[in-house]
């Protein structure tokens, strides 16, 4: 019975084998991207705006697509409806975003950035941006910046994986 289970399980038997490679590999890169995202929204900023993650991300949103519809951006976000419409009724309020009705269709209203907002999302990004940039030039070799371009490709495919699951 051993010797099944070792070969159903693709290897030897031990004691404790722990969770798989991927697992635990899954678990230090997703602790390893909080940790990046709280530091990037340290240092860019972020949290003197009075605006929430999720409020900024769909401003970037709107700021890069517009003019969208709330359809639009709760795909883009991978979030509900309901969820887009309470960030949007907050950054109409801001004055930051506007909304007008669809030329093509009247039903549908069309989200897009006031200058302000365009401005904010843009000083953001530079300072996210510089962070990097300076943190890149103090961590990383120079014989391991194509490594660091290899890990952001993988980075990137991975994002953009369809599983055909639905996600969690």
């Amino acid at each position: 019975m051993a010797k099944f289970l070792a070969w159903f399980y693709g290897g030897a038997m031990t004691t404790n084998p722990g969770p798989p490679r991927s697992v635990a590999t899954a678990q230090r890169l997703n602790d390893a991207i909080k940790r990046l995202r709280a530091r990037l929204r340290s240092e860019s900023g972020h949290h003197a705006i009075g605006l929430t993650t999720t409020q900024l991300a769909v401003l970037g949103s709107v700021v890069r697509e517009g003019p969208v519809t709330a359809a639009r951006l709760a795909s883009l976000e991978h979030v509900s409806p309901q969820s887009i419409a309470q960030s949007l009724a907050v950054l109409k309020a801001a004055g930051l975003i506007h909304g007008e009705p669809d030329a093509r269709d009247g039903r549908r209203k069309l989200m897009s950035p006031d200058p302000s907002a365009t401005e904010l999302i843009g000083t953001l990004l530079a300072g996210r941006a510089s962070f990097l940039s300076r943190a890149i030039d103090h961590v990383v070799a120079p014989d391991e910046l194509g490594e660091l371009e290899k890990a952001v490709e993988l980075l990137e495919r991975l994002a953009a994986a369809d599983l055909g699951d639905g996600g969690i």
